[in-house]
C-alpha cells in the first residue's frame, strides 16, 4: 500500500488550501485516514482523523472549527480543507492510512506555509 499527498503550498493569513491524499495498492477495508502534521523543531502533531463509514471525524483543538476532513471510498482518497489558515499552520502535512493501531502507512508529506 502506498499513500500519497498533493495540493500543499503558499498561502496568505487568513487563506485557504486543500490537500489530497490518495491509496494506491492492497488496502484494508476497514481503515481510518488521519492527517498528522510537523513543524520545524516540533514533534509531530495530530491534526485531524475520518473513519471508515466517515461518519466520526476527530480534530485537534488547534484546527477545530477551521479544517475539515473527508474521504471518498470509491476512489480511496481523503481531503483536508483548511480555511482561515494561521502563520502557526505551517508545517510539513503527513497522511495516515491506519489499519490498526500498530499498522500505518504514511505519506512523504507535503509543505503548507502560512506567511503572515
Amino acid at each position: 500500500v502506498q499513500v500519497v499527498e498533493s495540493g500543499g503550498g503558499l498561502v496568505q493569513a487568513g487563506g485557504s488550501l486543500g490537500l489530497s491524499c490518495a491509496a494506491s495498492g492492497r488496502t484494508s477495508s476497514t481503515y481510518t485516514w488521519a492527517w498528522f502534521r510537523q513543524a520545524p523543531g516540533k514533534e509531530r502533531e495530530f491534526v485531524a482523523e475520518i473513519t471508515w463509514s466517515g461518519k466520526i471525524t476527530n480534530y485537534a483543538d488547534s484546527v477545530k472549527g477551521r479544517f475539515t476532513i473527508s474521504r471518498d471510498n470509491a476512489k480511496n482518497t481523503m481531503y483536508l480543507q483548511m480555511n482561515s489558515l494561521k502563520p502557526e499552520d505551517t508545517a510539513v502535512y503527513y497522511c495516515a492510512l491506519i489499519a490498526s493501531n500498530t499498522d500505518y502507512t504514511w505519506g512523504q508529506g507535503t509543505q503548507v506555509t502560512v506567511s503572515s
